[in-house]
C-alpha cells in the first residue's frame, strides 16, 4: 500500500483554515487525478478542490461542518490502485464517514430498511458495472444495494444517476412502497447544525451587529428615471436590459467623488481608515445558497449597460454556486435590494469593514402634492445604514441628498465625470 495524504491547499490570499462542507467521496470510492473530492468554504466563496493524484480513498479527515488548516491533511488514499475505471470494495476495518453527500444529488437514503435492498432487487438486478455516469458517493451506495448502476435510468445532466434515482429503483422493487420513511423527534423539536454559507452569514452578522449602526431614510420620487428606463428598454438594439441598479450605481458612484470617505474600510483593531479610488460595488445578492455580495469592481467606470450586464453575471455565478472568491471579495460600499418586495422602508446591516450601505426599497405609487395639486407619483425609498463611528449624520445626509438629487433628475446620470 503506498499512503498518500491530500493536504488543504493556499485557496486564497490569506486564508488560514476553511469548513469542510461537502464530501463528493466517501471510504473506499476511486479517486482519479483532477477528479473533485471536496467543496470547502473559506470567506464568503465555496471552492472545489480536485485531487492532485489517483488512488483509492482510506479514510477521510474531517467531517461536514469541521475546521481544516491549509497544509493539513484533507484525506489519505492509496496510491497502488491503477485506474478508478475498475471498481473495488470498501476497504475492511476502514473507519465510518457519518458525512458524506455528492453537492448535486438529493441525501442518500437513511432508513434502515433501505440501506438493505430486499432480496427481489439483489436477484432482478445484475452486479458489476461501474462505468454508468455517477458521482462516487452514488457508486458507493449502488454497491452497498447491490444495484447494477448501467440498469438505471439517470435523471441527472448527461444521464447522470443521482440518488433519487436509486431510490426510484428501489420503490419499483417493493411495488410502489418508497422505502424511505420520515423520523420526526421524540420532542417535536428538529435540531440543525450550521454550517457552510449560512454558519458564515450567521458569524458575520454577529460581527456587523456590533458596529454602532445608524439608519437614515430619504424619499425619492423616480417617475423621471422610470419613464427613462423604459424608453431607453425598449429601443430594441440589443444591449442588455436596464434595472435600478445600472442608474443606482451611476449615482452611488458620482455622489462618492464628493464623499470619497464613505468608499472605505474600517479596521477597529488598528483603528485605521482605508479610502479607496476605486469604487467596487458590493450588489448584495439572494442565492439559494444564502446571501452573497458579488463585487462590481471598478464601478465608476462603464455605461449603464455594461454594468447591467456584469451584475447579471454575478448574480447568476451566485445562483448557480460557480462565482469565485476573487468576485466575493473586495467590496468597498454596498447596495442592497429586494427588488419588489423591498418593502417600504429597512435596516440594511453594514457589509463589515465597509462604513456605508445603501439599501433600496420597493417603488410605490404615492399622492403628493406638486404646487398644491394633489398629483400621483412613484416613490421609492432609500433606506441606508452608515458606521457612526466614521460617518457624521450631516455627511450621510449629504451623500443621500446627492444620490436623490441624481435620481429624480436623470440627465444629471450623464453630466458627471
Amino acid at each position: 500500500m503506498a499512503e498518500f495524504a491530500i493536504k488543504l491547499p493556499d485557496v486564497g490570499e490569506g486564508v488560514a483554515q476553511a469548513e469542510v462542507v461537502t464530501w463528493r467521496v466517501d471510504v473506499g470510492d476511486l479517486l482519479e487525478e483532477d477528479e473533485p473530492f471536496a467543496e470547502v468554504m473559506t470567506d464568503k466563496a465555496t471552492v472545489e478542490l480536485p485531487s492532485p493524484v489517483s488512488g483509492t480513498v482510506l479514510r477521510l479527515g474531517a467531517k461536514v461542518g469541521d475546521f481544516v488548516a491549509v497544509g493539513a491533511p484533507l484525506l489519505w488514499v492509496d496510491l497502488a490502485t491503477e485506474s478508478a475505471s475498475d471498481p473495488r470494495p470498501a476497504l475492511p476495518g476502514a473507519p465510518p464517514v457519518t458525512e458524506a453527500a455528492s453537492v448535486t444529488d438529493a441525501p442518500p437514503v437513511t432508513d434502515a430498511a433501505a440501506a438493505t435492498p430486499p432480496a427481489d432487487v439483489a436477484s432482478r438486478i445484475p452486479a458489476g458495472d461501474r462505468r454508468a455516469l455517477a458521482a462516487p458517493a452514488v457508486r458507493k451506495r449502488a454497491r452497498d444495494l447491490g444495484i447494477d448502476l448501467a440498469a438505471v435510468r439517470g435523471t441527472g445532466p448527461d444521464g447522470r444517476v443521482l440518488h433519487a434515482d436509486l431510490d426510484a429503483q428501489l420503490v419499483a422493487a417493493q411495488g410502489g412502497r418508497h422505502p424511505r420513511a420520515p423520523s420526526r423527534p421524540a420532542d417535536g423539536v428538529e435540531r440543525t447544525r450550521l454550517t457552510g454559507l449560512r454558519r458564515n452569514i450567521a458569524r458575520r452578522m454577529q460581527e456587523a451587529h456590533q458596529i454602532p449602526h445608524f439608519t437614515y431614510v430619504e424619499a425619492v420620487e423616480v417617475d423621471a428615471l422610470e419613464a427613462l428606463r423604459a424608453r431607453l428598454n425598449a429601443s430594441g438594439d440589443g444591449r442588455p436590459h436596464l434595472t435600478l441598479l445600472p442608474f443606482l450605481v451611476r449615482a452611488v458612484t458620482l455622489a462618492l467623488a464628493d464623499r470619497p470617505e464613505l468608499n472605505a474600510r474600517y479596521d477597529a483593531a488598528s483603528e485605521t481608515l482605508e479610502r479607496f479610488n476605486d469604487v467596487h460595488l458590493g450588489i448584495a445578492t439572494q442565492t439559494p445558497h444564502g446571501l452573497m455580495v458579488p463585487v462590481l469592481r471598478n464601478a465608476q467606470d462603464g455605461d449603464l449597460w455594461s454594468h447591467a450586464a456584469e451584475i447579471a453575471r454575478l448574480a447568476e455565478s451566485a445562483t448557480r454556486g460557480t462565482i469565485t472568491l476573487s468576485e466575493l471579495t473586495g467590496s468597498t460600499i454596498t447596495i442592497t435590494s429586494l427588488g419588489a418586495l423591498g418593502g417600504v422602508v429597512s435596516t440594511p446591516v453594514i457589509n463589515a469593514p465597509e462604513v456605508a450601505i445603501i439599501g433600496v426599497n420597493r417603488i410605490s405609487d404615492e399622492l403628493r402634492l406638486v404646487d398644491g395639486r394633489p398629483q400621483n407619483r412613484s416613490v421609492m425609498n432609500l433606506s441606508s445604514s452608515f458606521d457612526h463611528r466614521i460617518v457624521d449624520g450631516a455627511v450621510a445626509a449629504q451623500f443621500i441628498a446627492h444620490i436623490k438629487e441624481l435620481l429624480q433628475t436623470p440627465a444629471l446620470l450623464f453630466i458627471g465625470r
